[in-house]
């Protein structure tokens, strides 16, 4: 696995994750299809918030399940966390936020159609 670093526009936040850019994916609800967030999911354990832990607000919507945090400061929203119905604690990566990656390089392999729940 690789470790890769990244963090928002003002460096306020920044996190480590362990992971394989492979299986992205793209949604189009409504928090998503406004931020443009490129998701890489990995379990919880996998992701280490490295600054900025007093710089985040935290945002929920529709069932209050997901923890959409982003920054106080610039508004960029790194990651997300959530437990899925198995109890299972995981977490999301807005792959654009990972230093030195080239995003227009990546294969999305997954659009899920969140505007339909």
């Amino acid at each position: 696995m690789t470790i890769h670093r990244g963090g928002c526009h003002c460096g306020a936040v920044r996190f480590e994750v362990e992971a394989e850019l492979t299986g992205l994916s793209t949604c189009n609800c409504s928090i998503c299809g406004k931020s443009g967030a490129i998701m890489a999911f990995v379990p919880r354990d996998k992701l280490r918030q490295t600054q900025g832990q007093d710089a985040q607000t935290d945002y929920q919507f529709g069932s209050k399940t997901v923890h959409h945090a982003f920054c106080s400061t610039c508004g960029v929203r790194c990651f997300g966390t959530g437990e899925g119905k198995d109890g299972e604690q995981w977490a999301m990566v807005n792959v654009r936020c990972i230093d030195d990656i080239d995003v227009h390089q990546l294969e999305i392999s997954k659009r899920f159609d969140g505007k339909s729940l």
